[in-house]
């Protein structure tokens, strides 16, 4: 049997305790919220971030390795196989597919990007939703509420942050999908950090979104890392990501806020999924 550690032991026995009580508690009515699952024709299964707009549409934010077409290992978005834009987005709870808008591996191969730092961390798609489920979007991440405004460059060592994860692989339990966990490392320049999570992501979570302590979004899950600890989740930095997407036809993208208050308690995030 495998070990467990304190915390993870008394999560477990804690989900355990409320699964039955608060299985259809999730607090986002809306069927299209942070943290859907996505399939991208011809790639794979991966997990929404947050929601945007602009005068082009509206679109769930996802990672740009969602529409890659090489290995799991291919994480250099500058030379790596990636699928065209306009390429169909099946999302969880929406009537219709949804297209890929932009994606910063698309970009950074048309303008010849050669910055190692942002080749290997720049790793952030738009798909654009159809007009006709906009009424089913809610921008707010469930359990935890937010985000309520996008993060500046920083992310400290130490620093509280918040994800909410929905891999397929954890059987649709929704008390596991928040997480709680700590800036490790600043890592490409700022480009990335290192964040250590109980638990840590696994496949599918790639794209899920990553909160501040005070609930602004800061990031975007692009590798799951066996250095520098086994485990740990590579967090892309948002705040550069939307930067080079504003750069590259997206130049009124906007974060859209949360309905919601971000709380910030991993305990009643679970006890509201």
């Amino acid at each position: 049997m495998k070990h467990r550690t304190p915390v993870v032991a008394a999560l477990v026995a804690l989900v355990a305790a409320v699964a039955p009580a608060t299985a259809a508690a999730d607090h986002n009515a809306a069927p299209i919220h942070p943290g859907v699952m996505t399939n991208t024709e011809g790639s794979g299964q991966c997990t929404s971030n947050f929601v945007f707009r602009d005068s082009g549409g509206t679109y769930l934010g996802q990672a740009a390795h969602c529409s890659g077409t090489g290995a799991a290992t291919d994480t250099d978005g500058c030379d790596a196989g990636t699928l065209p834009l306009g390429t169909r987005v099946e999302i969880d709870g929406a009537t219709g597919p949804g297209t890929i808008a932009y994606s910063s591996w698309n970009a950074m191969q048309a303008n010849g990007e050669a910055d190692e730092n942002t080749c290997a961390h720049n790793d952030f798609a738009l798909v654009r939703l159809d007009p006709a489920d906009l009424p089913r979007v809610d921008p707010t991440v469930p359990g935890l509420g937010g985000p309520t405004g996008v993060g500046g460059p920083g992310g400290m060592l130490g620093d509280t942050v918040f994800s909410y994860q929905n891999s397929s692989l954890r059987l649709g339990i929704p008390q596991l999908r928040p997480k709680q966990g700590t800036v490790i490392q600043s890592v490409g320049d700022g480009w990335s950090r290192t964040v250590l999570t109980v638990t840590h992501g696994i496949p599918g979570d790639s794209g899920s979104g990553f909160l501040s302590d005070s609930g602004e979004a800061i990031g975007v899950l692009a590798t799951l890392q066996v250095l520098p600890l086994p485990g740990t989740n590579g967090v892309g930095n948002l705040s550069h990501e939307l930067a080079y997407a504003r750069a590259n036809g997206f130049g009124g993208l906007q974060l859209v806020p949360g309905t919601r208050p971000f709380r910030g308690n991993l305990i009643e995030a679970i006890l509201d999924n």
